[in-house]
């Protein structure tokens, strides 16, 4: 069962007892709290949709000392629905992977009806979540346990970038990024699967890899697991994303990039195809990369597409042979020079070609 990413809930009789605009004195309900917490520190973000004014109902949430759990609070008059559909747009989250709970049954069928993949829990509920197994992700890393913080710095950067006069290259260059490439040890591994399983609108493939492969890979003179990481003037975003590349002695196969969504308006995915393709071309052999279309990855083939990659046959195909995967497109990297990336400053290792 795959796991929830989002919880949305509802506020009156649901996280607390009564109806704050009727003027009840509401007071947590039992567990509740807990659920927060909990659900926080596994990673699950958490939102609200209450149909309250927004001051008031914000204010009893800091009064609880929950306020800062919740990232894009909806709260007005409109339709649950809407609420979490905004939600999931803002987050880049799929319906499937985002839940609502509410205490009232007319509120989860209108939620089931109009987005019928969101998963939906009624109140008396909400004190087992931590109990279920699709809010119990397999592992739990320090990047889950900071994923709320990161998020709300990302709104932060948002709001900083809609107010900037100027360019949008302007923008990024003001944020000083730093982004560092770098092979991973063991102590990056749960969250390099944790990224090959979330990750799906900039993933290459969608092929998922545990952390049983991974270590593997890393005990592989001619593999290497590169970890993405990135801090800017916001502060550190932690690991964002991986590249796993098999060197052969004349082609490099790139099998998988995945990138967080949080960075997709950085042009991170970008600047690694880049850095590759400049890398490639010091040890003078062909980039080939892995490419699987899902519902969700079209960002990631216009990427690769705008980098230089583009299918067809290749010579290298029968280097390649043993690395076949199923419904896999091999993207070949047409050389054309490449201007350096403008907006970030890029660290990362060098190289030589696997003898």
């Amino acid at each position: 069962m795959e796991t929830v990413k989002c919880l949305v809930w509802d506020l009156d009789d649901t996280l607390w007892r009564g109806t704050l605009a009727e003027g009840d004195d509401v007071a947590l309900l039992p567990g509740v709290a807990d659920v927060v917490r909990g659900l926080d520190d596994r990673g699950i973000l958490q939102s609200v949709a209450s149909r309250n004014d927004h001051q008031p109902a914000m204010a009893r949430l800091a009064a609880f000392g929950l306020d800062s759990y919740f990232v894009l609070p909806q709260i007005g008059w409109g339709r649950k629905s809407d609420a979490v559909r905004a939600v999931a747009d803002e987050l880049g989250f799929a319906h499937r992977t985002m839940a609502f709970v509410d205490d009232r049954p007319a509120e989860l069928a209108e939620v089931a009806f109009e987005l019928p993949e969101v998963r939906t829990y009624p109140a008396d509920a909400a004190a087992n979540l931590l109990q279920r197994p699709e809010f119990t992700p397999p592992t739990i890393t320090d990047d889950a346990r900071r994923r709320r913080e990161r998020y709300q710095a990302g709104f932060r950067r948002d709001s900083a970038r809609a107010g900037f006069a100027g360019p949008d290259d302007d923008f990024l260059r003001s944020l000083d990024i730093v982004l560092r490439i770098g092979h991973a040890t063991e102590t990056d591994l749960s969250r390099l699967e944790e990224l090959t399983r979330r990750t799906s609108q900039m993933n290459a493939t969608g092929v998922p890899y545990s952390e049983a492969d991974l270590r593997l890979l890393l005990g592989e003179v001619d593999h290497d697991v590169l970890v993405l990481t990135l801090t800017d003037r916001f502060g550190p975003s932690g690991a964002v994303g991986l590249a796993l590349v098999h060197r052969h002695p004349r082609v490099w196969h790139l099998k998988l990039l995945a990138t967080s969504c949080r960075v997709v308006s950085c042009g991170v995915g970008a600047v690694v195809l880049r850095w590759l393709a400049d890398r490639a071309a010091a040890a003078d052999v062909h980039l080939v990369a892995d490419f699987r279309r899902t519902d969700r990855n079209r960002i990631m083939e216009v990427g690769y597409r705008f980098a230089g990659f583009s299918t067809g046959d290749c010579a290298c195909a029968a280097v390649l042979a043993g690395d076949e995967d199923t419904g896999i497109e091999r993207f070949h990297l047409v050389p054309r020079p490449q201007p350096a990336s403008a907006v970030m400053t890029v660290l990362g290792p060098e190289w030589t070609v696997a003898s």
